[in-house]
């Protein structure tokens, strides 16, 4: 049975289900291609250009919001799909136990991963290509690490991507599709749920690579968990938003120099 609040069928979103369906297939299929391609541009612009990153965060700001905004619009024009049918509540319980090790588990990889970062282990394995040089050329960065901010400026204005990705995200892939996956599905259990929430997730950030992939898949699964598990969007949001701003904490001396900008 469908986990209790979210749609039953694709007949509740009335008018809006066509286009419902076509936000959530964007989601699914259009993001990690449009994704790719913005972040092979931002990587070559980025040693070429001082504002590169400032650049790219901007235009994460606007696209993240932007598509927020739609699903938001396409929610309202659905009568039968309340708010509770997409978390838009308080949390009606606490996570259920294997949700709360899982969030527990995912506490201790931030805590791991933010230390590996700040010593500058993941900087030096990472390998760096450049433009017409061998594929064994020079060490890559990965593209996690060419997104973190160095500068003041950056790291002010990357504040507002880490609160932008915890709420625009969590909206898109777990209050959002999830509803229209729901629907579509007529029925669908929790457990397939989670599994299609970490797909789509991990795909998303198919830019990544696919430990990237992974990663983020099983992330994306434990914050589909928690909202299904607690009937909210909140706790999913506040970790998330955590998950991204811990970045912060990593100094430009951890950070690899091929991609550092000046102010």
């Amino acid at each position: 049975m469908t986990t209790v609040g979210l749609p039953g069928s694709l007949a509740d979103w009335g008018p809006a289900a066509l286009s419902a369906v076509a936000v959530a297939g964007y989601l699914v299929v259009g993001e990690p291609l449009v994704g790719h391609v913005l972040h092979r541009r931002f990587e070559g612009r980025l040693r070429t250009e001082d504002g590169a990153r400032r650049a790219f965060y901007g235009r994460l700001l606007v696209l993240e919001w932007g598509l927020a905004a739609l699903a938001l619009v396409v929610w309202l024009s659905a009568p039968g799909v309340d708010a509770a049918a997409v978390g838009l509540r308080w949390p009606r319980s606490w996570p259920g136990p294997v949700a709360l090790a899982a969030t527990v588990l995912v506490l201790g990889f931030v805590v791991v991963s933010t230390r590996a970062l700040r010593s500058g282990g993941l900087a030096r394995a990472a390998e760096v290509r450049r433009p017409g040089e061998g594929r064994h050329a020079e060490p890559a960065v990965h593209a996690t690490l060419a997104l973190l901010p160095r500068t003041t400026a950056e790291r002010r204005l990357f504040t507002l991507v880490g609160v932008t990705a915890g709420v625009c995200e969590e909206w898109l892939y777990r209050g959002f599709l999830l509803a229209v996956v729901a629907a579509v599905g007529g029925g669908l259990p929790t457990p397939a749920l989670v599994a299609i929430g970490a797909l789509a997730f991990g795909l998303a950030h198919a830019y990544q690579g696919v430990a990237g992939i992974v990663t983020t898949g099983v992330l994306g699964g434990v914050m589909a968990g928690l909202y299904l598990g607690t009937g909210s969007l909140l706790l999913p949001v506040v970790l998330h938003a955590l998950i991204d701003l811990r970045f912060l904490l990593v100094p430009t001396s951890a950070l690899p120099d091929v991609v550092r900008r000046p102010t």
